[in-house]
């Protein structure tokens, strides 16, 4: 009888641990989760980094470091007149995981989209602001600017790094 009174009592400690995987749905984040949450992230984009360099590494084609934290391979291309907000654009992408596997049937395609108003990732946004009529560039995003953790909750798992091919038109 001891025994089980013994067991019950351990297994009731072990229930009232509240150890929380998930933050609540709707509520607010511990300074502790909040933390977590922070190094996560800024381990996982270190890692990505470091993966898409060697990635380029073995590339014949060249690619540079863009300010927002991806890659292009149009050098120069921040040197290129900016476009501003309420400029329209029409442009069309592909998007890759990094074994060139095509994770879209179709490309992407918006026509006359207006700067200030996208509702696309925003490393598509910002290479789109500096390339002109008919340029196309390939991105090498990490996936904190790509589908983040959540993936695209079709074909694009949760935090994957990803190359698109984006075209003006």
């Amino acid at each position: 009888m001891q025994k089980i009174i013994i067991i019950s009592s351990l297994l009731l400690l072990g229930c009232a641990q509240n150890t929380q995987s998930h933050p609540p749905v709707g509520g607010f984040l511990s300074e502790k989760d909040l933390n977590t949450s922070r190094n996560r992230a800024k381990n996982l984009n270190a890692a990505e980094r470091l993966q898409i360099q060697d990635w380029i590494k073995n590339q014949k084609e060249e690619f540079y470091p863009m300010s927002l934290n991806y890659w292009v391979n149009v050098k120069d291309l921040q040197n290129n007149t900016r476009k501003d907000d309420g400029e329209v654009i029409s442009y069309q992408y592909e998007i890759f995981d990094f074994d060139q596997v095509k994770l879209s049937e179709t490309p992407r395609k918006n026509i006359n989209v207006r700067f200030g108003k996208f509702e696309e990732l925003k490393a598509v946004e910002d290479a789109l602001r500096y390339l002109g009529n008919k340029d196309e560039a390939t991105l090498l995003v990490p996936s904190v600017l790509a589908f983040g953790t959540y993936g695209d909750n079709d074909k694009i798992p949760n935090d994957m790094p990803l190359i698109i091919k984006i075209k003006v038109l």
